[in-house]
């Protein structure tokens, strides 16, 4: 009965060969999840390994690496002669345990009450990344095209004879060749003013806000954010106890006025004003004055999220607002992950001369430093003018793809999605009629696997206005042009009310990459 149980459910297991993980690997996954939450005992025996492979369709040999995997693991047990067999020795909290469920042990507080009442709050946001790039994600580069062969190059100049240095340890504030090429290449390309000992190295743009909002506020401290804004922003100052202010926005971005009506002595604002994040208004200088002289008079800090303004289609990348500030009022913030891939998790901070001590100081605390060794790679990267190189050459072909994302939407969903060309950027925001719900709509896009984030979730204050966002750095056109088909299938079941729209099948951005 166990054998005809155990052939019957795993004969159902849906394997995807449109995914990018191979199909071992989701047999091997279906088997032991299946293992985990009981529903296959200890002693039962699996099919065989001809018989299963018949039932999925695939090869035989397909299920025996599976099956190696879980008996390796501990999951199944073999018996000469007898076959595979669940194993009937898997302790019994391991069985009782469900992926992404586990409890306390009997006598144990439950999780919630060992939490502070900010940790609750942390624990409840939820951050939303993928195991893959898809199509449409926000802020995701074009990874084919990066110069991984200098870059290997570089790494392997500096990790074949070692510094000691790299292998030790290393400045809190950064290898200090990098801090120097990061100076020399903002005040060329963003007109930022600041000397090398300014630069402080971190891992990543968020690490960064972590640590200026721990330096800066104290809990209860009232802070101007943008609304709607980066959701990233929220969780640093929630981290940090801070007192949040949404401040709307209007066409030249964070709204002064409304922001002194609302909290006239904030500590702190955090603004994005060459590209705001996500609508992509600019901050002309009339308002970039009106901000400082507001900080000025209250005694605030400016944090400047320069996120991606290397990519601007007309003209020339805009200036800082950093490099108005006489006054030491501006912590400029910056992150390499957009210019050349997230997985390298470096980022900048360029804090006031009368700050970079405390910085110095958390920074050390925090976890002293990123990799050495990337670190140096990275400022031969910059020095020698490969990055310069990789922008100019992507801002071509970024300008590209948003010109033929915008002609596809426009053909496809004409009259359901408003969208426009944007001068910089990497992503879009398409624009819905206020009766739709963006999120169910976003929703029934994931399920599609395509990543269209709801407006409405970035605003804190009711939203103005319903749409998507709509990243096309990263998507090649042959996969632009399947994922506009993807996604007006969405809209057509979403509106339809009809077809369950996970019936049809996920994209990945590996498949039509070789046209791009």
């Amino acid at each position: 009965m166990k054998k005809r149980y155990a052939a019957a459910l795993l004969g159902t297991v849906a394997l995807d060969r449109a995914r990018e993980e191979a199909l071992y690997r989701q047999l091997y996954f279906a088997i032991r999840d299946a293992i985990l939450q009981g529903r296959l005992r200890p002693g039962t025996r699996l099919p065989s390994t001809r018989s299963l492979a018949a039932d999925l369709d695939v090869s035989r040999n397909t299920v025996v690496i599976a099956f190696d995997q879980l008996l390796a693991e501990g999951y199944v047990e073999g018996r000469t002669g007898a076959g595979t067999y669940v194993s009937a020795t898997l302790p019994e909290e391991l069985l009782s345990a469900r992926p992404g469920q586990a409890g306390p042990r009997d006598g144990a507080a439950p999780a919630q009450d060992r939490l502070s009442a900010r940790g609750r709050f942390l624990a409840g946001i939820r951050s939303h990344g993928f195991a893959q790039p898809l199509p449409f994600s926000p802020a995701l580069p074009e990874l084919a095209r990066f110069p991984f062969d200098e870059w290997a190059r570089l790494l392997a100049r500096h990790w074949r004879y070692p510094k000691q240095e790299f292998l030790v340890g290393g400045d809190a504030a950064g290898y200090a060749p990098l801090r120097a090429a990061i100076a020399a290449y903002l005040g060329a390309a963003r007109a930022v003013r600041c000397d090398p000992e300014q630069v402080l190295i971190v891992s990543g743009a968020q690490q960064a806000l972590d640590l200026a909002t721990r330096v800066l506020i104290d809990p209860g401290d009232a802070v101007w954010i943008e609304d709607p804004g980066y959701a990233g922003i929220r969780g640093a100052l929630a981290a940090s106890g801070a007192s949040l202010v949404p401040v709307p926005l209007d066409a030249e971005g964070i709204d002064v006025a409304a922001g002194r009506r609302r909290a006239p002595q904030a500590r702190l604002a955090i603004v994005t004003p060459s590209h705001q994040y996500p609508l992509g208004v600019t901050m002309p200088l009339t308002r970039r004055l009106e901000l400082l002289d507001w900080a000025r008079g209250a005694g605030a800090v400016i944090i400047e999220d320069d996120y991606d303004s290397e990519y601007r289609y007309a003209g020339r990348p805009l200036a800082a607002l950093q490099g108005l500030d006489g006054d030491g009022r501006v912590i400029y913030i910056g992150t390499f992950s957009k210019v050349m891939f997230p997985g390298l998790r470096l980022g900048y901070l360029v804090a006031p001369k009368d700050l970079v001590e405390a910085f110095r100081g958390l920074r050390q605390l925090v976890d002293s430093h990123p990799s050495s060794v990337a670190q140096a790679a990275l400022a031969d990267f910059i020095s020698e003018g490969y990055l310069a190189a990789h922008v100019r050459r992507m801002r071509a072909l970024y300008a590209k793809r948003q010109a033929a994302m915008v002609a596809e939407l426009r053909k496809r969903l004409d009259g359901r999605l408003s969208v426009s060309p944007d001068e910089s950027g990497m992503h879009l925001i398409g624009y819905l009629d206020d009766a739709v719900d963006d999120v169910a709509l976003s929703k029934a896009a994931a399920d599609r696997g395509v990543v269209v984030a709801a407006l409405s979730r970035l605003y804190i204050d009711v939203p103005p206005r319903k749409g998507l966002m709509l990243g096309y750095a990263g998507v090649a056109e042959p996969t632009m042009r399947r994922a506009v088909a993807t996604l007006a299938g969405a809209f057509d079941a979403f509106f339809a009310g009809g077809m369950d729209p996970r019936e049809a099948p996920r994209m990945a951005l590996g498949q039509g990459r070789s046209g791009a």
